[in-house]
């Protein structure tokens, strides 16, 4: 499979409100060789089963030159468990190593093209989206051993390579979108 169609080639601009308490823009989780931005939530049995994985995988980009965060685009009001408290106590209760930020109005998902959670963008130094897909094989459960898919196209960013051209599409929960 190849990575799913999207118009977005550039990672777009965003200023928002992380569980930290900080207002953090694209250049603020941005790392010297590239950015990954997840787009999760609290209560996807898809999250919660790769959200270790996610944790590891962050640390690892992290020591590599690549920035990671999460933002949470869920309608709060329909899922209680993705409200910005909830958001900030499952930061505290993980120990979140990347910042997760809140898109109340939904307009980030839009502007990447979100569909799912987790989806995840891997964008180049120069914000070019190089990588759109998924973290690995696992769905709602971890399957042991599983080839690092994200991981390993985005040290190829790091390390100057091209990530590889087969990148599968994300499964997991729709966004949950406000009506209206």
């Amino acid at each position: 499979m190849t990575t799913p169609a999207t118009s977005m080639t550039t990672a777009p601009e965003f200023r928002l409100p992380a569980t930290d308490g900080r207002t953090l823009a694209y250049a603020d989780v941005a790392g010297p060789k590239g950015t990954v931005i997840v787009f999760m939530c609290n209560h996807c049995p898809y999250v919660k089963a790769v959200l270790d994985l996610m944790i590891r995988d962050a640390r690892d980009l992290a020591a590599l030159g690549i920035g990671f965060a999460g933002i949470c685009s869920n309608d709060a009001e329909t899922y209680p468990e993705d409200s910005f408290p909830e958001m900030q106590r499952l930061a505290r209760e993980k120990g979140l190593p990347f910042p997760y930020l809140h898109d109340e109005t939904q307009e980030v998902a839009r502007a990447y093209g979100a569909v799912c959670t987790p989806d995840f963008f891997g964008f180049d130094q120069s914000r070019r989206l190089v990588y759109r897909g998924r973290l690995d094989a696992s769905r709602t459960s971890v399957v042991p051993g599983a080839r690092r898919e994200l991981y390993e196209a985005m040290k190829a960013v790091a390390e100057g390579r091209p990530p590889p051209a087969e990148q599968h599409p994300a499964i997991g929960c729709s966004i949950k979108w406000k009506r209206g």
